[in-house]
């Protein structure tokens, strides 16, 4: 247990070594109301390789910043009861199959599924291929500073989805929840912090948080060794290092964490080597909201016994 982590008090009062961007709030209220001026062009198209007779399963295209068309499966049931759920996926991981989406259609939610940009090859109805690729998606964009980073637009995607999501006549834009694994719990938070109706988050050992202490753990592996290369290839002795990290910080989720206002449960595994314990403590610690966490002692990045049934339930009791 916690073999190359902190203690368990000490999780619980860890604060975070990222540095905050000065003008971070102001960043953010700016990207959100250049988004709000940006025409979603949103489309539902029915999906006919997916027929169903209790609940209509269709593809949602939109227009995310930069031009980009954004793609999400969305089940709407045929006797919607209000509440709808978002899903988000692992890095570089594909969204669920339409049965996943299942249990929740069958309770009356309308739930969303969606395809992180760059990461989901999706097509298109008119058969084009959407461009995707397979790593380096966090320093996507550094060179070009805050505006330029990838997930600068995939944060705002999440922000979209839920208007569009929240916008259906059937459904209580009060009563949404988002949920997802390691990037896809990142993006469960992101999204309530974006977007402050969202009522519950169930998010699994987050992804894109406090990105110096994953580089000062020194855990080379899968996501965050991105950043370890990055310097070997970029600044090897490490003199923008501050600048880099600084960076970052735009779309590190602990920075986001004090404006959510939903009710938070963050499923977490002590060993986890791929998404630091400390680094999501960081975010945690933040959230100002009703809030509990869930711990794993002897689980990393793991399929957390239970974790799916008990998600499926609070949301349930939740909404």
């Amino acid at each position: 247990m916690l073999s190359f982590e902190l203690s368990y008090d000490e999780l619980l009062a860890y604060q975070g070594t990222n540095p905050r961007p000065a003008d971070f709030d102001a960043f953010w209220d700016k990207a959100l109301l250049d988004l709000d001026s940006l025409p979603a062009e949103a489309e539902f198209v029915d999906a006919v390789d997916f027929p169903l007779t209790t609940a209509t399963a269709q593809h949602l295209y939109f227009t995310g910043t930069g031009g980009y068309r954004v793609h999400a499966k969305v089940l709407r049931p045929a006797e919607p009861t209000g509440p709808a759920v978002l899903l988000f996926h692992g890095y570089g991981g594909e969204q669920p199959a339409w049965v996943e989406l299942l249990p929740y259609a069958a309770r009356g939610f309308t739930v969303a599924a969606l395809d992180v940009r760059e990461q989901v090859g999706f097509r298109t109805p008119s058969q084009a291929s959407n461009s995707f690729s397979l790593q380096h998606h966090l320093v996507h964009g550094l060179d070009d500073g805050p505006d330029g980073l990838l997930y600068k637009h995939v944060f705002l995607d999440t922000r979209r989805l839920a208007d569009l999501i929240g916008g259906l006549p059937e459904v209580d834009a009060a009563r949404i929840a988002t949920t997802g694994w390691s990037q896809g719990g990142g993006l469960s938070l992101v999204a309530a912090a974006l977007t402050p109706t969202i009522k519950y988050v169930a998010s699994v050992f987050p992804f894109l948080s406090d990105y110096q202490r994953t580089w000062d753990l020194n855990l080379e592996t899968s996501p965050y060794d991105e950043i370890v290369t990055w310097f070997r290839k970029r600044d090897p002795r490490h003199l923008r290092q501050e600048e880099i990290f600084t960076t970052l910080g735009y779309i590190d989720i602990q920075n986001l964490a004090p404006r959510i206002q939903a009710e938070i449960t963050l499923f977490t595994g002590l060993e986890d080597q791929i998404c630091p314990p400390s680094t999501q403590f960081a975010a945690y610690n933040k959230i100002q909201s009703p809030k509990e966490v869930r711990t794993y002692p002897d689980f990393g990045h793991d399929d957390l016994p239970g974790a799916h049934d008990a998600i499926y339930q609070l949301i349930g009791t939740k909404l």
